[in-house]
């Protein structure tokens, strides 16, 4: 064989094996999911991902999950800021037996400055042997983490922890929840229990705006360094308990406006012990076993009627300051 052929032979002996290797996978900005998709692609446009947890390793920080029709995606823990939006598109993640998706702010990147997470049009289905749909964890180094749940359902969580959505950070941050359902779980539909001894600030700010919770022992559990302001929002069908907010170690604060609280097999809204401020306003409490059990302070113009038991009359707060409202 002379030099040239064996040069030939050499080279073509070399770029067999390479010819096998998986190209590496850039991170872009946008990627996108589709039920007909291959986890093996880039997540484009023209060759999406099947799954949000591949998606999310090819999604740079700050970048954006898109679906591109209707279907299931697979569980994912979270591990950087990101916004999965799937509007116009049923998107599910079905997790028997497992959490639906986890949020875990303790791993992010020191350089992930805005620990910001984005959900927005997601179906979670927990086939009643669901742990929690959405949890959010996290220490003392993520404060200031941000998370935003807009249009989601959240349905079916018994096993295990048994909730709907879970914040369990205890290093604080923000929660806003928008328009979402959460129903049918064995425990709570909602909590916020960011912990005892968080220093100065390190509390859960939680905005819930228009959240229907439905068929829980709780409906929205509130523990230590919890501060929430309920809006528009139902809790109903509640085997314990509508609302229930506890401060043994720390205080916790619930203002809740403009809602209903009905239908709860035991008590409506109930102040469970420690250091607890519960603030009504314009609320209807009607059909519960109980309407209110412990102390809540009221504005004087919430309709409490039709429960089977008052309990703990409300105090009124404020003084009168125009013939309408209430300072």
């Amino acid at each position: 064989m002379n030099r040239l052929s064996l040069s030939l032979a050499l080279a073509a002996t070399m770029l067999v094996p390479l010819m096998h290797v998986a190209p590496a996978h850039a991170q872009s900005t946008r990627t996108f999911v589709s039920a007909l998709g291959d986890d093996a692609n880039p997540c484009s446009r023209t060759a999406p991902c099947k799954t949000f947890a591949t998606a999310q390793s090819r999604t740079a920080v700050n970048g954006e999950i898109n679906c591109m029709d209707p279907g299931g995606f697979g569980v994912v823990t979270i591990i950087k800021s990101i916004t999965i939006d799937c509007h116009e598109v049923f998107a599910s993640i079905l997790h028997s037996g497992t959490n639906g998706l986890v949020i875990r702010f303790d791993v992010f990147a020191a350089t992930d400055t805005r620990k910001t997470v984005r959900l927005r049009n997601l179906n979670f289905n927990g086939a009643d042997t669901g742990l929690t749909g959405i949890r959010i964890t996290g220490g003392g180094t993520v404060a200031g983490s941000v998370v935003f749940i807009e249009d989601c359902l959240i349905d079916g969580d018994f096993g295990g922890s048994a909730n709907g959505i879970s914040d369990e950070r205890t290093g604080g941050g923000e929660l806003f929840i928008s328009n979402t359902t959460v129903r049918n779980t064995g425990q709570l539909g909602i909590q916020i229990n960011p912990g005892a001894g968080l220093a100065v600030g390190q509390l859960i700010l939680a905005t819930l705006d228009n959240v229907r919770v439905q068929n829980s022992n709780i409906g929205l559990g509130v523990g230590n360094n919890g501060r929430v302001m309920v809006n528009r929002s139902v809790f109903s069908g509640h085997t314990l308990a509508g609302i229930a907010v506890a401060g043994p170690s720390a205080a916790a604060e619930v203002n809740i406006n403009n809602s209903i609280v009905s239908g709860n097999i035991g008590i409506g809204i109930q102040n469970l012990a420690g250091t607890v401020i519960i603030r009504l306003s314009n609320n209807d409490i009607a059909f519960n076993g109980t309407a209110i059990s412990g102390a809540t302070q009221s504005f004087s113009n919430n309709r409490i009627a039709g429960n089977a038991a008052l309990g703990t009359a409300p105090t009124a707060i404020g003084s009168t300051s125009n013939p309408t409202g209430h300072q």
